[in-house]
């Protein structure tokens, strides 16, 4: 799944709407739309990205919301905390080196997006960026501006920035983004993971960055979101079933005494027959060891019949 993790969200609808089905043409899967705050917030900080957008979407294509907050001055509060439950990913823009130090070091964003078009007024260091690496903060290379600058100065800061930024960070925890305001701006995966690879970075890091780094970003801004700490999420575990009906149940117990009358029932005949029948040599020796423990002697027809003749008077024949 591709991810595309920064298109500007416009009030212009037909212009935006254009962008996203040109993005899913392109073969990406995940699209966010990026609402942009500088300066003072607002004591308000809802989200201003309708849900659902106010015009056909593809199918197949997820639609996040996403805030970047550019970074000024340190010392200001940022309540990135009330952000991050407006919004399905937060990022932060520091336009110098103490916010970008900030920003990798205390800030609780998602994404650390620097604008590499200008020229910047600092070198960046492994050391701070292994810091926010750590944490599982991303850095965000966004190169539609530079693509389509009229300056040349702004191409020149964008592979320039963004060379330094991957032999700084070693080629981990990046992902490209468009930042595109038209359909013009935007390129497909295979042509952005070709120009990373211009800029220094292998293909399957660039690959990595539009796939697995960036589905990370999105699933840990979830987890923040929904989970306790990030650690524990709570998930629907389904209702208990509802109790059966009387009627049910009077139709189940129906059912039941016909299939009991559908049985086989034992007819007379059958009971003679088994009686009819010769006992068995176990049930002859049952009898007889009966027979002992009583005192009596077993029955034996024809030992009577001898008897009988044994006993009877001799005929007069007189």
């Amino acid at each position: 799944m591709f991810h595309d993790l920064n298109v500007p969200w416009s009030a212009k609808e037909v212009e935006l709407q254009r962008t996203v089905a040109f993005l899913d043409e392109l073969g990406y899967n995940v699209v966010a739309l990026t609402h942009t705050l500088s300066g003072k917030l607002p004591a308000d900080l809802s989200c201003p990205i309708p849900n659902p957008l106010p015009f056909p979407t593809p199918p197949k294509m997820r639609i996040l919301r996403r805030c970047t907050l550019v970074l000024n001055d340190p010392a200001h509060n940022h309540r990135i905390n009330n952000l991050a439950s407006a919004y399905d990913i937060v990022a932060v823009r520091p336009n110098d080196e103490k916010t970008l130090q900030q920003a990798c070091q205390t800030l609780d964003c998602d994404i650390i997006s620097i604008d590499m078009t200008q020229r910047l007024t600092f070198f960046f260091k492994f050391k701070m960026l292994s810091q926010a690496i750590e944490r599982g903060i991303k850095f965000e290379i966004c190169y539609a501006p530079g693509v389509l600058a009229r300056d040349s100065s702004a191409r020149r800061n964008l592979i320039t920035n963004a060379t330094q930024l991957i032999r700084a960070s070693r080629g981990r925890g990046l992902i490209i983004s468009s930042e595109a305001k038209s359909a013009l701006g935007c390129r497909g995966p295979w042509d952005v993971i070709n120009l990373a690879a211009v800029w220094g970075l292998g293909q399957e890091r660039g690959h990595e960055a539009l796939v697995k780094e960036a589905r990370a970003v999105t699933v840990s801004a979830q987890m923040k979101r929904t989970s306790y700490r990030g650690v524990v999420d709570v998930i629907y575990g389904g209702e208990k079933p509802a109790k059966k009906e009387p009627q049910a149940q009077e139709k189940k117990g129906q059912k039941k005494g016909k299939q009991d009358n559908q049985k086989r029932k034992a007819v007379e005949g059958d009971t003679a027959s088994e009686q009819n029948k010769a006992p068995s040599k176990q049930e002859l020796k049952r009898q007889a060891k009966k027979a002992r423990t009583e005192g009596q002697a077993p029955a034996n027809p024809g030992a009577g019949k001898a008897n009988e003749c044994a006993g009877a008077e001799p005929m007069d024949v007189s």
